[in-house]
């Protein structure tokens, strides 16, 4: 199972060629992963595990980015709909969550895949911790195969 985020895409994500530039598209990945995994209080996203205020409130937990890795299929031009973000979990370890992206946009065309290594960190120690239960229960309805990247 798929969690699907609309995001749109802003003029200033353009390059010079006029498509998304590629530091632009990890900018809205983030938003994408944000949507779905932080809790915003509306109860939209079952997949939404962490509290937004855990960090600036002195929570103890945070998510750190390990790892990132894009497959650019074909440019992303500017247009006002937004593109069909699909998110899902290619593993689960012990501290850390394998998030999968493949970004839609007009009709249907397959602009980007993309994977995201995230890591819970306890603010304390600075250290991994391991996921807890509450997270891998909510996260296990959407792990699906990893993406197999062209190489």
């Amino acid at each position: 199972m798929r969690v699907h985020v609309p995001v749109h895409r802003r003029w200033g994500d353009q390059d010079a060629l006029g498509h998304v530039n590629n530091v632009s598209l990890l900018k809205l990945l983030e938003e994408a992963r944000i949507r779905a995994f932080w809790r915003d209080g509306s109860g939209d996203t079952p997949v939404a595990v962490f509290d937004s205020d855990t960090v600036s409130t002195g929570g103890q937990l945070a998510t750190l980015i390990a790892r990132q890795e894009v497959e650019y299929l074909t440019p992303i031009p500017y247009a006002r709909e937004p593109l069909d973000v699909q998110l899902w979990i290619g593993k689960l370890g012990g501290s850390s969550a394998e998030i999968c992206y493949e970004v839609f946009g007009d009709g249907g065309s397959l602009y980007a895949r993309a994977t995201t290594v995230v890591v819970l960190v306890d603010t304390a120690t600075g250290r991994p911790t391991r996921l807890p239960t509450h997270v891998r229960d909510a996260w296990a309805p959407y792990v699906e195969d990893p993406i197999a990247y062209r190489r």
